[in-house]
């Protein structure tokens, strides 16, 4: 069985290779570099040690994923046929992809790979920049790099900066959990007489001249709260200490039931920021609603049942599992597709349901009376219960109307009440099966309303007359010129 040693450069120069290394690379007539722009190749050099190097095939691609995949099988192919030394950069375990390809695929191929350490670059660095990794450290590669990945109370340490593009991109995603000025280390060649180190605001990462292969950036925890207040784990640690025993009163004392009436009020207040398309509203109704949704689940928490955890793991569960067209092997070409999938997963999630229990059972009861007959009608069209077209509906709507123009006009209390309820009923059919959600609709008319009737309060204060002077047909002229005026 033919072999690859994977030998580690170390992070400096030749005088920190250790010997074994140096013997291997001195040794060896098969050597490979996956890039030859490190500093201790040239002292290498200089003492007769020929390699070839990849480093050509990183222009041949505009993804380093691609890179890595050429460079693995390449070298692959290469021990199929003798024993070969591949040298990497500082410790071939660290922040190294192409090992790690090395060992995923060789065993099938008949190869055998044996790994050789050297100083890796995160000692070096970390005397560069005079921190003590105990405290918790994040190492991450700046070439897939992720937002979510930046644990910002942690020293985080992003390295294979290799230039400005990459720069750019890690700068930006570091910006959307730091402050633009926040203070950042770029360190290059750390460890080396080549080093560089400088210290810089993050919005100047990417406009650095010594950017190379060999730099790494670090990024100091955040300790300040205030600076902190993107994150999750800040919230949760805000509601925590307002339930805590030095705490808020209030928020103490506060039940799932004693919270149900807050949560109402903050969705319809977020619904009504949409309406106005006002995103600064939207954000902190957005806000508001979280924050009821954090309090039930810290009540959770106090009370031994549950956390927000499994809030997170039981929606991204449901999410993945009525998805099937994303997370899985199920087709949906349109919206209906993807709700007849819904529905049918829903179902099946359900079980069956005993004789005994409607199918309007399943709607949920704490609606709004709007909202709960637009879904008890739903459900009952699910099994034929239901017109095919808004204008069938619409008859419905035409007698409905005239029997409660007759209770109106007999005073019979309960009657109208019944009947108005048989009306308001048969429009939330008519709004369904045209297609429009009637608390939208109702909601776009109480706005509408609002507006119109801003304008006549605005038209009778410029009169200077009160209102009680003025009669209806009067109020009704400023009524159809707001009307005119598109309000």
């Amino acid at each position: 069985m033919n072999s690859i040693r994977v030998a580690g450069l170390g992070a400096g120069d030749l005088d920190q290779l250790p010997l074994g290394i140096y013997k291997r690379l001195k040794e060896t007539d098969h050597l490979f570099l996956r890039t030859k722009e490190h500093p201790v190749i040239k002292q290498l050099e200089a003492e007769g040690v020929t390699y070839s190097s990849f480093d050509d095939i990183y222009e041949k691609h505009d993804q380093f994923e691609a890179v890595y995949e050429e460079i693995t099988e390449s070298l692959l192919e290469k021990a199929a046929k003798r024993d070969i030394v591949y040298a990497v950069p500082g410790h071939p375990l660290i922040a190294e992809k192409t090992v790690q390809l090395l060992l995923e695929r060789s065993a099938a191929r008949g190869i055998n790979v044996t790994v050789e350490g050297g100083q890796s670059f995160l000692d070096a660095l970390f005397t560069a920049v005079r921190v003590d990794p105990i405290d918790g450290f994040q190492l991450l590669d700046g070439t897939m790099m992720k937002r979510g990945d930046v644990q910002i109370s942690q020293h985080v340490i992003i390295a294979q900066v290799y230039d400005q593009m990459i720069a750019s991109d890690v700068k930006l995603k570091l910006m959307e959990k730091y402050p633009d000025d926040y203070e950042i280390t770029v360190v290059t060649a750390a460890g080396s007489s080549n080093e560089k180190i400088r210290t810089l605001p993050l919005y100047e990462l990417d406009r650095q001249p010594f950017l190379d292969n060999l730099t790494s950036v670090y990024v100091p925890p955040i300790i300040s709260r205030e600076l902190s207040l993107k994150e999750f784990s800040t919230l949760r640690e805000v509601i925590a200490d307002l339930r805590g025993p030095e705490g808020c009163p209030w928020d103490k004392k506060q039940t799932h039931l004693s919270l149900k009436k807050y949560l109402i009020e903050e969705s319809y207040e977020l619904l009504d920021a949409i309406d106005r398309d006002d995103i600064d509203n939207m954000i902190e109704e957005l806000g508001d609603v979280l924050l009821q949704v954090m309090l039930h689940a810290q009540i959770g928490e106090d009370e031994g049942m549950f956390s927000i955890e499994d809030v997170f793991e039981g929606i991204s569960r449901k999410m993945i599992r009525r998805h099937p067209h994303v997370f899985g092997g199920i087709k949906a070409d349109n919206a209906d597709e993807v709700i007849k999938n819904w529905e049918q997963i829903k179902a099946e999630e359900k079980g069956e349901q005993k004789n005994s229990d409607s199918l309007l059972d399943q709607t949920e009861k704490g609606l709004p009376a709007l909202l709960r007959a637009y879904e008890v009608q739903k459900s009952a069209a699910k099994v034929g219960f239901d017109w095919d077209h808004a204008r069938e509906a619409m008859e419905k709507v035409k007698e409905e109307t005239k029997e409660f123009e007759e209770v109106l006009a007999k005073q019979e209390k309960k009657r109208q009440l019944e009947e108005m309820g048989d009306l308001l009923f048969a429009v939330v059919n008519v709004a369904r099966l045209a297609k429009i959600h009637p608390e939208e609709a109702l909601q776009a008319a109480n706005e509408k309303f609002y507006r119109r009737f801003a304008f006549i309060e605005e038209e009778v204060r410029k009169s200077g007359r009160p209102f009680d002077d003025f009669s209806l047909e009067e109020l009704d002229l400023y009524w159809d010129e707001a009307k005119k005026q598109g309000k």
